[in-house]
């Protein structure tokens, strides 16, 4: 009854997937042996609801008249038994209903964590992290619920009330009659405010998910810090209290509705019953039924109310539940474009040749990328950026142990360039090669172990300082990370701390301070030993005597290793062996800091700026 008064009236006019439940049978399959077990129960469990009120029939027309003591004693008895043997059947029946349920959650949750792995960044980007976390948790157990609680509850309505009907039929086909006759009277109206409630219910759900995305956002680091830096806590205490107070209201309008639908239930019962005596007991007067009979089908009537009222709604109650896995498989069957071919090759023992064949580069559309479903609605209206090429017919070769450096205004395409290395989107036309091999034709893990990155803004998880740096090599002992961290410089400040390598970064490291946060970045890049590395801005953020200190340790870590920096502080790559300079996703000009000084253009003019605001 409950699930009547939440169901989605929108449900009626719902169309799911064609396949779907044909589909979820299929994932299902390792439970299905369980599946046929938990009905089974639930049908025996059904049977045995009729044995009392018979029970206590044969008690009173038989047992009683006949003054026979041992017959009413084993009636009892048998009312006893039934009592727990229902109780028994109900602890088979909710251990089987855990395990395929747990079981389910297991598995969607396993199979979507692991496909959203390996979805492309571009999914990543435009993808709203909260609606994505929803489809792991809010609809998975949605979609559970649809093999063990929704199937098992239409099961066991159907079959309660065929049988109980039918009891009741054989016992008085008037009265039977009369109770059916009865129902919509009470139901039709608790129907609509059902309807009303449900609507209730779901304004309470949205206005419960806006005050939590709120409480999510101001309740990190970052936000908290906003909102201090903004002085704005007094507007945020009263936004906050006038949506808590939204919910308040709702949760009282919700509480006074589901207080009539259950009164109204509860009087489809008591005057059900009621008339049921007022009839029957002129029946039993007239001689035309026993006195036993009228009250086995007073108990009855209460059986049958309930799996009415649902099973009238049970349509809405199924799609609403299969919507969930609807929801699930929209995510699961979401395309993955970066995939390893099936012929794909390990890159054994990298050496770092770099080439850039004719590259052409657009970022591949929202319909590409993502499921719409998971975007946000301004996402959805926004122009689309993959609508042209960022990089233009590229070429480029780079020799192992190579340092070059990527230079222009910004939008240039040189993140892009770092990208796509890595294979972190493909090429839309020419090639990526490492050592020779397109990358397309090696497997992600063996191209992405031989590649080191570090980003302007590395990430950091809420660990520890040493599970932050093995996240490059598990196995790595302390030794070596003592090492790394020495090698980036940041050895001396890890050590300092309370709890050293045992201490937790906070959120996204911001217990760290900037510099901090990318010296452990590169620390954690060097332990991994790549053969290439990329640093995009990795030194942006630190001060002078911090970025003199690490550039030393690069120059040092960097030493035969082929390597692509991104830096706007053109200072930092004055060594590099090659400097490339883009312009609009093409390249313009290359060469060694002093030849396109002496040259002129773009780089001299991108220097001269950059060096005179740095001064």
């Amino acid at each position: 009854m409950y699930r009547m008064m939440m169901a989605d009236p929108s449900a009626k006019q719902a169309t799911l997937t064609p396949g779907l439940v044909r589909r979820v049978w299929t994932f299902a399959h390792e439970y299905r042996k369980r599946v046929f077990g938990f009905l089974g129960v639930v049908v025996l469990t059904a049977f045995l609801g009729l044995v009392p009120p018979l029970m206590v029939k044969a008690i009173i027309d038989d047992a009683v008249p006949d003054k026979d003591d041992a017959q009413v004693v084993l009636l009892a008895g048998l009312m006893i038994a039934v009592a727990f043997a229902v109780a028994l059947i109900g602890m088979v029946e909710r251990y089987l209903s855990a395990t395929i349920g747990e079981g389910l959650i297991y598995d969607l949750r396993s199979a979507l964590f692991d496909h959203v792995q390996r979805q492309p960044i571009a999914f990543f980007t435009r993808t709203q992290t909260g609606a994505l976390v929803s489809r792991l948790n809010n609809d998975v157990i949605g979609a559970q619920r649809a093999v063990t609680g929704t199937l098992g509850t239409v099961v066991s309505n159907l079959v309660t009330l065929a049988l109980t009907l039918g009891a009741m039929f054989v016992l008085s086909w008037q009265l039977t009659l009369l109770a059916v006759v009865l129902l919509p009277i009470f139901v039709l109206p608790a129907k609509r405010v059902g309807r009303r409630l449900s609507g209730i219910t779901r304004q309470g759900f949205d206005l419960n998910a806006s005050m939590n995305a709120t409480m999510t956002e101001r309740f990190g680091v970052s936000g908290a810090l906003l909102v201090k830096l903004f002085g704005r806590h007094e507007e945020e205490a009263a936004s906050f209290s006038d949506r808590a107070g939204q919910v308040r209201d709702i949760g009282i309008q919700s509480a006074m509705y589901s207080r009539t639908f259950m009164t109204a239930l509860t009087l489809v019962g008591a005057v059900g019953t009621a008339v049921i005596y007022l009839v029957g007991g002129r029946l039993v007067i007239s001689g035309s039924i026993q006195v036993g009979t009228l009250v086995a089908l007073g108990m009855y009537v209460v059986q049958i109310y309930s799996p009415l009222t649902s099973l009238t709604n049970a349509r809405v109650d199924l799609m609403t539940a299969f919507v969930s896995f609807d929801r699930v498989f929209e995510v699961l069957d979401a395309p993955s474009p970066i995939t390893d071919k099936p012929d794909a090759v390990e890159l054994r023992s990298p050496v770092g040749v770099i080439d850039l064949d004719h590259v052409t580069f657009a970022y591949p559309s929202g319909a590409e990328a993502s499921v719409a479903s998971l975007e946000s609605a301004a996402q959805l209206a926004a122009p689309d950026i993959g609508a042209g090429p960022v990089l233009h017919d590229l070429t480029v070769h780079i020799e192992q142990g190579e340092m070059i450096a990527l230079v222009g205004p910004s939008g240039a395409g040189k993140t892009t360039i770092s990208q796509l290395i890595p294979r972190l989107y493909d090429v839309t036309s020419g090639a990526v090669r490492l050592d020779g091999i397109d990358v397309r034709d090696l497997t992600q893990a063996s191209l992405r172990a031989a590649i080191g990155v570090v980003s302007q803004d590395p990430h950091l998880f809420h660990e520890s300082v040493a599970d932050n740096l093995r996240y490059a090599k598990p196995d790595a002992t302390d030794d070596e990370l003592v090492a790394a961290a020495r090698a980036a410089r940041i050895h001396d400040v890890v050590a300092a701390l309370p709890d050293g390598y045992a201490t937790v970064v906070g959120e996204r490291g911001h217990r760290m301070s900037g510099g901090e946060k990318q010296r452990l970045a590169i620390a954690r890049m060097l332990l991994k030993d790549p053969a290439v590395v990329i640093l995009d801005e990795a030194t942006s953020n630190l001060d002078s005597e911090n970025e003199a200190a690490v550039q030393d340790a690069l120059a040092e870590a960097l030493r035969g290793r082929t390597s692509i920096v991104i830096a706007h502080r053109l200072s930092t790559i004055v060594d590099a062996d090659r400097i490339l300079v883009l312009d609009h996703g093409r390249l313009i000009q290359q060469g060694r800091h002093i030849e396109l000084i002496d040259a002129g253009g773009l780089y001299a003019e991108l220097y001269r700026t950059l060096v005179r605001a740095e001064a």
